[in-house]
């Protein structure tokens, strides 16, 4: 077993804290990895906190990770020590299902292994994320980061960047698409990056004015403001694709009379509680869609990840140190970041 030092939840309500824990030897087919980087997502809070079903403590968040190669199984010809490489949400599945065999992992029938908070199906032992200073991985489940990017600002895009990719490589965005996106946070900024990127006239829709001038850094064409009733009516039949990320409920009747004819709109994030339906008449009208999306396949995400690297795509972070995970909970509850928090992890192990 390999000594491993993490930043746990020991239970719903209390602080993170430092914790020595093992990690699994490496098999045949795994690769070990030294963790450089690992960015804080929102799931993270809410799974340690219990918020999205019971969790199994201690427990050590984190699926936004970048790394260094530091062995390999026998079997692995793939990857080699030293190279750069990352860790999303998921480290197996069956590999066997329909989903699986068409590349979509995510969708596994028989449950994907997420990066922690599953059970890791060699141990038996509740997996452990990325806040730590290793990780050992099956070869098929291990991503390559392009060289000339900022390894820390990649971190976020092994969750956030594709999150919002998958939705618009599904939905075909291009040039002479028009994209909306809704709520400008640790998704949203993804998603107006890639959709401009991509070659798309983006369209932002926030409720909060001060956010207006970023979102057009960051890629928007344009910046609607959502309570404008005025401007939301002159959006009307207008865009192709809508990309919600926002995890509280909210009325959804309002964008799906944004889309034109055959539009989508796709939710990203996560609510606990049910949005307000929209009327039948607002699908029956221009045969509009509503949908859903959940993060990407193995090979999505590595073709992100090159497109990425293409076209010097990161996100845009905050470093922060092992010690200022809590104080960025909390910040994160207040939306106070620009737009993702990454933790720094060698920091934690000097200074654990």
């Amino acid at each position: 077993m390999i000594p491993t030092i993490g930043i746990a939840a020991h239970d719903a309500a209390g602080p993170l804290a430092p914790w020595r824990f093992e990690r699994r030897d490496v098999g045949a087919h795994d690769v070990q990895i030294r963790i450089l980087y690992c960015g804080i997502c929102h799931s993270d809070l809410h799974t340690v906190r219990g918020e999205w079903g019971p969790c199994s403590y201690p427990q050590v968040p984190g699926h936004e990770i970048v790394g260094r190669v530091e062995a390999v199984g026998s079997a692995v010809t793939a990857w080699k020590a030293g190279e750069l490489v990352g860790v999303g949400c998921m480290v197996d599945s069956c590999q066997h299902c329909q989903p699986c065999a068409d590349g979509l992992e995510q969708y596994c029938d028989n449950g994907m292994t997420g990066t922690y908070g599953s059970i890791e199906k060699e141990t038996g032992r509740p997996t452990q994320g990325g806040y730590s200073t290793g990780i050992v991985v099956n070869e098929k489940f291990v991503l390559r980061v392009p060289e000339n990017l900022d390894p820390a600002a990649v971190a976020p895009l092994l969750c956030a960047g594709i999150t919002t990719w998958s939705p618009l490589r599904q939905w075909k965005v291009g040039p002479g698409s028009r994209v909306g996106v809704v709520g400008i946070g640790g998704l949203g900024h993804m998603a107006v990056k890639l959709a401009n990127a991509l070659g798309a006239h983006v369209v932002v829709l926030t409720t909060t004015p001060s956010k207006a001038d970023d979102a057009r850094r960051l890629g928007a064409h344009e910046v609607v403001i959502s309570r404008d009733k005025d401007a939301m009516k002159a959006l009307r039949n207008s865009l192709d694709l809508i990309i919600d990320t926002v995890g509280t409920p909210h009325d959804l009747d309002g964008e799906m009379q944004l889309l034109r004819l055959d539009g989508t709109l796709v939710l990203l994030g996560g609510s606990p509680e049910p949005h307000p339906a929209p009327g039948a008449f607002t699908f029956i009208m221009k045969r509009r869609r509503l949908a859903g999306s959940l993060i990407g396949g193995i090979a999505e995400t590595q073709e992100m990840l090159d497109f990425c690297g293409q076209h010097g795509i990161t996100s845009d972070i905050e470093l922060i140190k092992a010690d200022a995970v809590n104080e960025a909970y909390e910040r994160m509850l207040k939306s106070d970041v620009k737009y993702r928090f990454v933790i720094d992890m060698g920091t934690l192990a000097a200074g654990e």
